[in-house]
């Protein structure tokens, strides 16, 4: 068999004998096709591939369960193109945060496909357009002025094919609104809390559910509340045990967070 048919491009040569050796045991049948694909998988040192501006990890879905994600701050237009261009000829699905007008714009025009969303800044390009999701993800948000944040939560939870759903405008000034919608959070295997001002609502969710609470406080709110740092700090106090909290503004390290624990909840709920 020719083994440089094997190789992914840069492949270390000096894994050859290796290879050859499982093969050998596949085909006297003491090795399984299964094992045989795993080992030679980790032999494979890791993949890059290089932009003008970047180098792009294209071995992160093997590793880490999803593609890389872009960050488009401080990015040129040109520079996100390049990047997602790699992506897809790989064919990951590519997700950007966020991406600024004129990026998205730039983005558009060459993967028509992808798809924007201005208020949570991102855009996302799927490369198979398939309606299965894994998991079940709640998103809730304490006011409107928090919905840019919960967008960006939304869109990652999309690009990682987990099953969302929104809550919107249940903030603790109406606590009777949040009861009203307390059954559409049985059954999640992760809450996102999108919280500002004094980012309390996170710690009433929690005392009402099971499951994860992954609260995300913003830089919503008046002088005292710092940019979100009140926020931050009143949820990082909570007295709710389910509580854990992320970055100020940090939508897309909520929902990642959160789509980890929903597929590894859907996959631990399948039969064996």
């Amino acid at each position: 068999m020719n083994l440089t048919l094997l190789r992914p491009p840069g492949y270390d040569p000096v894994n050859a004998d290796l290879i050859g050796e499982l093969l050998d045991q596949l085909e006297r049948g003491t090795l399984s096709t299964a094992t045989v694909i795993e080992r030679i998988v980790a032999f494979s040192p890791s993949r890059s591939a290089n932009t003008a501006d970047a180098t792009v990890d294209l071995d992160r879905k093997r590793r880490c369960g999803f593609p890389e994600v872009i960050f488009g701050e401080g990015k040129t237009p040109q520079a996100m193109v390049e990047i997602f261009r790699v992506l897809d000829q790989h064919g990951e699905d590519c997700l950007a945060t966020r991406v600024s007008a004129p990026q998205a714009e730039s983005l558009l025009v060459h993967f028509p496909r992808a798809k924007h969303n201005p208020l949570g800044r991102t855009v996302r390009l799927m490369n198979s357009e398939s309606d299965q999701t894994i998991g079940r993800v709640v998103v809730v948000t304490a006011g409107t002025s928090d919905r840019p944040v919960a967008e960006e939560a939304i869109e990652t939870l999309h690009w990682m094919r987990c099953g969302v759903e929104v809550i919107v405008d249940v903030g603790v000034a109406g606590p009777h609104r949040l009861l009203e919608q307390a059954h559409r959070l049985e059954e999640a295997d992760a809450i996102v809390v999108v919280a500002g001002m004094e980012g309390a609502l996170p710690s009433v969710v929690g005392g009402h559910v099971d499951c994860p609470v992954i609260a995300v406080p913003t830089s919503v709110g008046y002088g005292a509340s710092f940019q979100g740092v009140a926020a931050l700090l009143g949820m990082l106090n909570s007295c709710a045990s389910n509580v854990t909290v992320v970055n100020i503004d940090a939508g897309f390290k909520a929902a990642y967070v959160a789509g980890l624990i929903a597929r590894r909840a859907a996959r631990s709920a399948k039969p064996t």
